[in-house]
């Protein structure tokens, strides 16, 4: 299915689709894609200081990975590796992210879909990234699915904004190709596996690492028809690429 123009419309309608989205993916996640005692959960962001569970576990445990098909350790097939405020902010702050866990608990992973308000200001891009780079830092695993174009404030897009906070190494969005899917894989080193993606391209799945060699492959593609399927009509009239 290819990807929607989501500029079309204004932030609420795209939240709408962001909750929906979320929850079919953690739904397909906890279908048998996990590996046996993993599990995903949808979880409301707040704004300011999270005193939920992900950020008192952002820190190193050493808890042993139990035994279980299904993840991989091929390497993904990624292109490349390497107080006024406004109702997109609102929204922003609202939407969910998607949290795996342990069989004890701990988180090992996190699914972030970009919403516009957390690029609509350098104060939003700034804590966006802030929270990246700390799941990171801490050894959570991150996917973030970011289905808007660079602003003034990300100019070659969200991995760009992330990956400066690591190196300063050089990197430029593909030529055509302004939206970014990333899973960033935690450890000793840092990696990222990217694809830079457009509007009417087919929604491609990614890689969620859930621990540094294992992965599984987030539907992507099937959550997204699955989600448009059910979108409101008027909505999908809007964003309708034609394909």
């Amino acid at each position: 299915m290819p990807i929607h123009d989501w500029t079309r419309v204004q932030s609420g309608l795209f939240h709408h689709f962001h909750q929906d989205w979320s929850i079919e993916i953690a739904r397909a996640l906890n279908r048998g894609l996990l590996k046996k005692g993993y599990y995903a959960l949808v979880e409301q962001k707040v704004d300011g200081p999270e005193p939920d569970v992900i950020a008192v576990e952002m820190k190193k445990r050493g808890v042993a990975t139990p035994a279980g098909p299904v993840a991989t350790m091929a390497p993904p097939q990624t292109k490349l590796t390497a107080r006024v405020q406004s109702d997109a902010a609102r929204y922003a702050r609202k939407a969910n992210r998607i949290s795996i866990r342990h069989p004890l608990g701990e988180v090992v992973a996190v699914i972030e879909i970009v919403s516009p308000g957390n690029k609509d200001s350098r104060n939003s891009l700034r804590a966006f990234v802030a929270k990246a780079v700390a799941f990171l830092r801490n050894g959570i695993h991150l996917l973030i699915v970011d289905l808007f174009p660079p602003s003034g404030r990300d100019p070659q897009g969200i991995h760009k904004a992330i990956w400066d906070e690591f190196a300063d190494d050089p990197f430029e969005l593909p030529a055509g190709k302004p939206l970014t899917l990333v899973g960033y894989q935690s450890g000793d080193e840092f990696t990222a596996h990217i694809e830079p993606v457009a509007v009417g391209d087919p929604m491609p799945d990614m890689p969620l690492f859930l621990d540094r060699d294992q992965y599984v492959s987030v539907p992507l593609e099937a959550t997204y028809r699955a989600t448009w399927e059910v979108c409101p009509e008027p909505i999908r009239e809007l964003v309708h690429t034609g394909g």
